[in-house]
């Protein structure tokens, strides 16, 4: 398996833990009665760090596809290179750099980790097209 597979899984284990953070933080705020009912009514109203860490996964959604779709290409078509390696790196650390600048409602600074992130993945993308 390659290096951009094993980081595109590392990502799925950040998605995941992304899940489990909002998830703890919203049952903190409800109660497990009420996680674990129809949740028929809204609830409390969400608390600023739930509503970051729901809005950063949110966030990690959004490109998420577009990240896997680009690794996918580059595995599936033999395109690994140091471009994708890097590229792929780049899109992981940031991501997970992302969570916590999020969390603590840093504004600028989260913004431009985004946009590497997102370079991070044009660069895994740009691999899979660019001539060899």
């Amino acid at each position: 398996m390659t290096t951009e597979l094993y980081l595109l899984a590392g990502t799925l284990v950040l998605a995941i833990v992304q899940i489990m953070l909002a998830s703890i933080l919203r049952t903190h705020e409800t109660g497990g009665a009420y996680n674990t009912g129809p949740r028929d009514d809204e609830g409390p109203p969400v608390g600023k760090l739930t509503g970051r860490m729901q809005r950063a996964q949110k966030n990690l959604y959004e490109t998420l596809p577009l990240f896997m779709g680009a690794v996918l290409i580059v595995a599936i078509a033999g395109r690994e290179s140091t471009l994708s390696l890097y590229g792929a790196w780049i899109y992981f650390l940031a991501r997970i750099v992302y969570v916590p600048l999020y969390a603590v409602g840093v504004p600028v600074l989260r913004t431009l980790i985004w946009l590497i992130s997102l370079i991070g993945m044009l660069m895994v993308l740009a691999a899979a097209l660019l001539p060899l």
